[in-house]
Formats: structure tokens, C-alpha cells, sequence
């Protein structure tokens, strides 16, 4: 049982803090405190406490005497960002460590990414490639961009006025947001969704609506999305393939989409970080739809087909008059990105068709082996059509929601998953799901099944 923990103050008197507040500072070994203030994610009355009190850090000083005394201050942060907390991936990844346990979670290769691509990086070291780079990107690096997106969606763009190079899809989404979006536009979103998208909207000051996708396909509610529209609607923002589902969206549903975009004046926003990951159907891209690349921001990154993920290199393309916000915020970001890494960038993306073919069959490889473990360990496993993740449903082992198997997972089984609660607005619809990443070596995945299989049992009932 955890008690109340006493400190001594200046004073005379003790004081004393609930234990629910120091998991908000994080002096316990659980992760789960520290998620958003507005997500209660278990029954735990305590819990609540531990949202709505603000958390502490120390500080010492010393006296005239020389005496250390503590000093307790209240931790800043803008209203608009009080509600986040530590990101699940990052304390995931920390109590893998802790216990060992094999990570199925955070969505990051194992293994390293390709040797042409990194000889590049090193070359445009040692060839002085190290100042800053020109804003919005290298021009080669947009030539090659320009030349991609052409081969992709068929569309010829100018890389010097719609291309605009970032550190990551993670800032394309935030200069997208922060430059395109102000103080009470309404944004649709899709859940469950990556977690940055509701933070960086917070930031904008949009007002948030959400659409569930449901499994076991994770088809859009079209009814529901035409009654969310508003007059006050500015954009809709679009993950496909889908992070945490592995859903991608369909023609009919981007088709659908586009026209009721078009019919009330809304844009699109498109994350597409797993386009080269698409297993069960053909990648779309909402800007090749007709009429659709005038209102659309494609956002992409190397990191994810590649297996550079630390890299952080990413872009946005839009046209011009979508591109001047998506700058201008970005030059108040980050103003330039990693020079030599965008030359070698540049390498990868004139990769030969074969090294994306050979991905897909890689990566289609370690899917077939975590999925059948997964159905074998008596997971039900929904279908993914791309990305690296797989949502499984837990409930057949008995606890009582995603958080608290996530927990016993790693505790008891020493696997990580990702609870996907912490991906929806509502974390009571994602209580009976979990998510699992196949970017493993098959060593690893085979390793994360057997633990599974020995340690995982069902509930009888």
C-alpha cells in the first residue's frame, strides 16, 4: 500500500505530500501519472488528485550559516500546455530499461539504416557541408523532393516555392498548425491519433473535434464527419497509413473527404510518414485528388523508410499560398535543418525502386511473424493494411484496461506495448486496446512472442 511520504521543511512542522503528487513528479516507478491532466485513465481515486494539483521541483540554497535548505516551487508551464505531460513513448522506453524488457512499443528501428545513406551523410561532413543550411532546404535536397512527389502522385510542383524542409514530420506538423491555424479555428481530428497533434493544436489555440475510428476496420463514420463541418471548420487533419491502427484510408473515404472539403472551403493536412510502408492496398495521397493539392499540406519525413528516425528530417509541400504560413512559422522554429544529414537525404530519396520493394517484403516478413504470435499468445489482433504497428484487443487476459496491462506486460512479461488510450480524446474508448511495433529485428519479435507465449495466460471464465 503507498502512504503519504513526509519531507522536512523549513519549519518545524513535517510536511507532507500525497503519494499522488509524487508520482506527477515521477519519484515512483510507475509512468502512468504522468500523462495529461484531462486523461483519467484508471479508477484509482487518488488519481484524479494527482491530475488537478500542480507538481513541484526542488531547488536547495544555502543559509548565511551555510545550512542547505529546500526550496519547493510550484513547475511552469503556459496554460495551453499544462494538461501534457511526459509523452508515454519516452517513459515506455525508460522502464523497458529498467526491467529489461523487450520493446515492442516506441515506434523506432532496432536495426540500423542503409550504408549508401549514411556514407553520404559522412561525406557531406568531411566535404564541409556544416553551416547552416538555406531555410527552407538544401536546393538539391528540394530538387529531389520535387522529383518524388512528382513520381508519387503524378503532380509537378516548383521546390523553391511549395517545398519546405524540417526537422522531422513532428515540426512539418507544427509550422503546419502554428502557421496555418489561429486562436478558435475548429480542427478535425481522427482518432486514435499521434499524441503531438493535440498538443500542437493547443499551442494554436484551435478548438478541437474529434472522429472515432472504430475497430475492427477503422472505417470513417462519414455521417459523423459531415455533422462535425462547421462554418468554423478551417481543416482536417489526415494520418494514412494510420499510426496507431495501421488502417489506411480508402479512395472512397479520401474521395468522400476531399468533396466535403471542397464543398466547404476546409483544408487538408496529411501526414504520410508510412507512405513506402503500405502492405494491403495502394498509398493515396489527397493532394493528387482533383482539386484537392490547392487546399492540401503533405507532410513526410526520411526517418521512417529509411531507418533514421534520429536524423529528424522531414518537409512539407504545399502550394504557394498554403507554403508562406507553413515558413513562416517555421522560420521562427527552426529556421534551418541539419545540413549534411539533407545531402544524404538527398542519396536516399533517388534510391532505386529495389530498395523500396526489398523494404516492403522486409517489413511484410516481421509482420507475419509478430501477427501469428500474436494470435497464437490469443491476442485479437485487428488488421493492419500499412505503418509498422499492430492494435491488438487485451481484454482476453483479464485486467481491467490498457494502462494497467501495458504494466503487467512489461512487469510481469517483460514486453512493452503501447497503451492507446493516451491517443484519443476519450481515453475510455481506447481502454481495450494496445499497440505493438513489428520495426524489430525477427530475432527480437520471435524473442517478444515467446516471452509472451510462456508468461501471458488467458482469464477463465
Amino acid at each position: 500500500m503507498l502512504r503519504p511520504l513526509c519531507f522536512k521543511s523549513s519549519s518545524s512542522t513535517p510536511t507532507f505530500l500525497s503519494f499522488s503528487k509524487h508520482f506527477q513528479k515521477g519519484s515512483f516507478d510507475s509512468p502512468f501519472f504522468f500523462f495529461r491532466s484531462s486523461r483519467r485513465i484508471n479508477n484509482h481515486p487518488s488519481s484524479m488528485a494527482a491530475m488537478s494539483t500542480a507538481p513541484t521541483q526542488n531547488g536547495t540554497v544555502s543559509t548565511q550559516d551555510g545550512t542547505p535548505q529546500i526550496i519547493r516551487q510550484p513547475v511552469q508551464v503556459a496554460k495551453r500546455l499544462e494538461k501534457f505531460k511526459t509523452t508515454i513513448f519516452t517513459q515506455m522506453s525508460m522502464l523497458a530499461i529498467k526491467h529489461g524488457a523487450i520493446n515492442l512499443g516506441q515506434g523506432f528501428p532496432n536495426f540500423d539504416g542503409p550504408d549508401f545513406v549514411k556514407e553520404a551523410a559522412i561525406q557531406a561532413i568531411k566535404d564541409g557541408k556544416n553551416q547552416y543550411a538555406r531555410g527552407y532546404g538544401v536546393p538539391d535536397f528540394n530538387n529531389a523532393l520535387a522529383a518524388r512527389f512528382k513520381k508519387d502522385t503524378g503532380l509537378v510542383i516548383d521546390p523553391e516555392k511549395e517545398v519546405t524542409v524540417t526537422s522531422g514530420c513532428t515540426e512539418a506538423i507544427a509550422a503546419t498548425m502554428l502557421g496555418l491555424i489561429n486562436p478558435g479555428d475548429e480542427v478535425i481530428l481522427f482518432a486514435p491519433f499521434y499524441d503531438s497533434y493535440e498538443a500542437t493544436l493547443s499551442m494554436a489555440g484551435a478548438k478541437i473535434k474529434c472522429i472515432t475510428l472504430r475497430p475492427p476496420d477503422f472505417a470513417v463514420p462519414i455521417d459523423e464527419l459531415k455533422s462535425a463541418i462547421s462554418k468554423n471548420t478551417r481543416a482536417i487533419l489526415i494520418n494514412t497509413p494510420h499510426n496507431p491502427t495501421g488502417k489506411m484510408f480508402t479512395r472512397e473515404e479520401l474521395n468522400t473527404i476531399a468533396s466535403l472539403c471542397i464543398e466547404n472551403d476546409v483544408l487538408v493536412f496529411m501526414d504520410e510518414v508510412y507512405d513506402k510502408l503500405a502492405f494491403e492496398m495502394d498509398h493515396i495521397s489527397m493532394a493528387s485528388l482533383p482539386g484537392m493539392y490547392e487546399r492540401t499540406v503533405t507532410m513526410n519525413s526520411l526517418g521512417k523508410t529509411f531507418s533514421l528516425t534520429g536524423w529528424k528530417i522531414g518537409w512539407a509541400i504545399a502550394p504557394p499560398h498554403l507554403t508562406w504560413g507553413v515558413r513562416q512559422a517555421h522560420s521562427f522554429l527552426t529556421f534551418a535543418t541539419s545540413t549534411p544529414m539533407q545531402w544524404a537525404a538527398t542519396v536516399a530519396l533517388r534510391a532505386p525502386d529495389s530498395y523500396f520493394e526489398e523494404l516492403k517484403r522486409d517489413y511484410m516478413a516481421k509482420k507475419a511473424i509478430l501477427v501469428q504470435g500474436l494470435k497464437d499468445v490469443g491476442f485479437k489482433v485487428f488488421p493492419s493494411s500499412g505503418t509498422y504497428f499492430v492494435v491488438v484487443d487485451h481484454t482476453p487476459f483479464g485486467l481491467e484496461n490498457d494502462i494497467a496491462f501495458c504494466e503487467y506486460l512489461i512487469k510481469e512479461v517483460g514486453v512493452v506495448a503501447i497503451p492507446t488510450s493516451v491517443f484519443y480524446l476519450n481515453p475510455e474508448e481506447g481502454k481495450n486496446l494496445v499497440r505493438f511495433t513489428f520495426c524489430k529485428d525477427e530475432e527480437t519479435l520471435r524473442s517478444a512472442v515467446e516471452r509472451m507465449k510462456e508468461k501471458l495466460k488467458k482469464k477463465v471464465i
